[in-house]
């Protein structure tokens, strides 16, 4: 190991990553780090206004990017998605499943509406978007997959539990695509972020921000751009021997 060879471990130059909820938060953070290291930049949103503004951005970061209105409950729309970023970049290497619909209820509350919403963005729409790339992503060398999930998902989640159970879901197909897709030469992992200063958490009360951010050992959120390094991480070479397991960047919440 060297400095050009360590240099390289993290250099995504050359390959196309596609982030859902790309244009805010943590995705758009996970974006502007994978153009700044190379990557041509496909970000998928709801609003085609954000994705314009977003794509104009990553541009004028220097990079190649693309913005692509997205509905991660719509399989159509996931269709379009792919068929899009390979049309204009000509491959597909790096996929983050990072869209989230925060739709909470109290347990008892639940209704069929709300649940099925939940579960179509939470769940549905990033399984169902892995298999329509996974032609593309078993046709590239650097083949990498990143849930986004939550530490909720490994810690009882009293009022999120709709939320945090479609995370902890996606742990689970995190392991199995990992092991059924080991062959394919494609690494499939998962990020657990804990508080990260973000519109979802700031749609909180005050008071609930407060306790969110006291939970952890460090006692306070994460800015978004913490969760550049382990997402660059699990989408480079860094992490080539490095599938079906979770990065928990959070703080401390889940040690305690």
């Amino acid at each position: 190991m060297d400095a050009e060879r360590l240099k390289s471990l993290f250099d995504l130059s050359g390959r196309v990553a596609v982030v859902t909820g790309g244009t805010r938060g943590i995705g758009r953070a996970i974006a502007e780090g994978f153009a700044a290291a190379g990557a041509s930049v496909v970000v998928a949103s709801r609003k085609p206004e954000a994705c314009a503004e977003t794509e104009a951005h990553l541009k004028a970061m220097g990079g190649s990017a693309l913005g692509v209105p997205t509905h991660l409950g719509d399989l159509d729309s996931l269709d379009s998605l792919v068929t899009r970023t390979t049309e204009t970049f000509g491959g597909l290497d790096i996929l983050v499943n990072n869209a989230a619909n925060p739709l909470a209820l109290p347990i008892g509350s639940f209704t069929p509406e709300a649940f099925a919403k939940s579960q179509d963005v939470n769940v549905r729409g990033p399984v169902f978007l892995v298999q329509r790339a996974l032609e593309h992503l078993t046709a590239s060398p650097h083949a990498s997959v990143i849930n986004v999930i939550s530490a909720g998902a490994f810690i009882f989640s009293p009022y999120l539990s709709m939320y945090a159970a479609a995370k902890a879901a996606m742990m689970s197909y995190t392991r199995s695509m990992a092991a059924e897709f080991a062959h394919l030469g494609i690494r499939v992992n998962a990020l657990a972020p804990g508080t990260v200063d973000t519109d979802m958490v700031r749609n909180n009360s005050p008071e609930a921000q407060e306790h969110m951010a006291a939970a952890s050992l460090q006692k306070r959120m994460a800015h978004p751009d913490e969760m550049v390094g382990p997402a660059l991480f699990l989408a480079s070479d860094a992490s080539s021997f490095v599938t079906g397991q979770a990065v928990i960047a959070d703080g401390g919440l889940v040690a305690r």
